[in-house]
């Protein structure tokens, strides 16, 4: 063999154990190294929390790198399904209302009831009601971070210049005195209507949107009827705002902050809104009290773990550590939330000394949770939302008589439960 060939053999191997080495190394590195990814929905004011949770959590695990992405409500959703899509789904999801059933139905999010049962200090740290929330077909995919449900605003200067003395009581009473406080520009009733915030009206009227089963509508009956027309007619004539069934968050926000609105049936977030809008609203003009019937619609956010993760335990561990006694008052003082907690008894006894008018409004919260409605659990939510709210908004702002539009969402519905 040639000198030169020899040389060549021996580079070439030099070369070859080389990239083996390289190799092993990069082996080595990519096995060490582990990713997080964290998805939240509109909190970028709460930046220097979250880095707070990542450190806490690189102090347990340091080899761990922990990524967040925020955003924006309508934003939320596009930017998760493209994820999904691609396989790179964040690891934890922060979700809103009912968003996360149609994940969990379709087999996108972690059964998070093992990880429960084996944690059961941490399960007894959720408010059980709240963690039912979260349940499909038995299993708990999302816990509590932070809560909230439906409770009906009023004002008190309106009330009094019309002589309504007291919280209405019954869905008659509400609408009686709504009108008694409509006049010009001024009007009695303005709700919000997303993500079923406007149950209550009919739950307090008996109406049930399924069978117990969950099989067929169960929504098409005369009291139903006799609700959509009391509220068509009150729509009509001006005692109910339209855009209590047009607006989605700004415009019955920004209604009832003009102070021309004298009930207001929303979950605890719109007052914080409404009062920095709203130079009228101190505690001898607000009011916050359960609808009557004390029925309400739950609008929490929940945190879960995204199917393709590839390190749900670690995922665990980091939900644990952000919804833990330590970050969760954190959360609630900060954000002025409660979180589903055992932490919200102290933060509501704090709130009532700091601010005894948003302590009236938050304390709501945390009252007639056996009376929470609209949280079927359907892995069609969103299209049964659709399909119901399309006919009965017809039927509210009087393109369409009563008994027609609950006929027809009642023919909708059953169609999409029977597919």
């Amino acid at each position: 063999m040639s000198a030169q060939r020899v040389s060549m053999r021996r580079r070439s191997t030099s070369l070859t154990l080389a990239l083996l080495a390289l190799g092993l190394l990069t082996g080595s590195v990519t096995a060490q190294e582990k990713r997080l990814s964290l998805l939240t929905w509109n909190i970028p004011v709460y930046k220097e929390k979250i880095d707070g949770w990542i450190a806490d959590f690189n102090k347990v695990h340091p080899d761990v790198t922990v990524e967040w992405f925020d955003k924006k409500g309508p934003e939320w959703g596009p930017f998760y399904q493209t994820q999904v899509v691609a396989g790179t789904a964040p690891d934890i999801i922060d979700t809103q209302g009912a968003i996360w059933l149609e994940y969990a139905a379709n087999g996108g999010l972690v059964d998070l009831t093992p990880y429960l049962e084996r944690d059961r200090a941490v399960k007894e740290h959720y408010n059980p009601t709240f963690l039912r929330t979260w349940v499909y077909e038995g299993k708990t995919y999302m816990v509590p971070f932070y809560v909230s449900k439906t409770l009906l605003f009023y004002n008190k200067t309106m009330m009094r210049e019309a002589g309504v003395t007291r919280p209405p009581q019954t869905f008659d009473e509400l609408l009686e005195a709504a009108r008694k406080m409509t006049k010009g520009e001024k009007s009695g009733f303005v709700t919000l209507n997303f993500d079923w915030l406007y149950w209550p009206l009919l739950a307090m009227n008996g109406v049930e949107l399924l069978t117990p089963d969950l099989k067929k509508a169960a929504f098409n009956t005369p009291a139903a009827v006799k609700t959509v027309e009391a509220l068509a007619r009150a729509t009509a004539d001006g005692t109910i705002n339209k855009v209590a069934w047009t607006g989605r968050w700004v415009e019955p926000n920004n209604a009832f902050a003009g102070g021309t609105v004298g009930f207001y049936q929303a979950h605890s977030p719109a007052f914080f809104y409404v009062r920095g809008g709203g130079p009228w609203i101190n505690a001898e003009t607000l009011g916050a009290a359960p609808m009557p019937g004390g029925f309400a619609t739950p609008n929490s956010h929940g945190l879960g773990i995204s199917k393709s993760s590839k390190h749900p335990e670690l995922a665990w561990e980091f939900i644990k550590l952000a919804t833990s006694d330590k970050w969760a008052y954190t959360f609630g003082k900060t954000l002025k939330v409660f979180t589903g907690t055992r932490v919200d008894s102290r933060l509501l006894e704090e709130l009532q000394n700091e601010d005894p008018l948003a302590a009236s409004v938050m304390k709501t919260q945390l009252e007639h949770l056996d009376r929470l409605v609209a949280t079927w659990p359907l892995g069609k939510d969103a299209q049964v939302k659709e399909a119901f709210y399309s006919e009965f908004q017809a039927a509210v702002l009087g393109r369409k008589p009563a008994a027609v539009a609950l006929a027809e969402a009642e023919r909708k519905v059953n169609r999409l439960l029977a597919r």
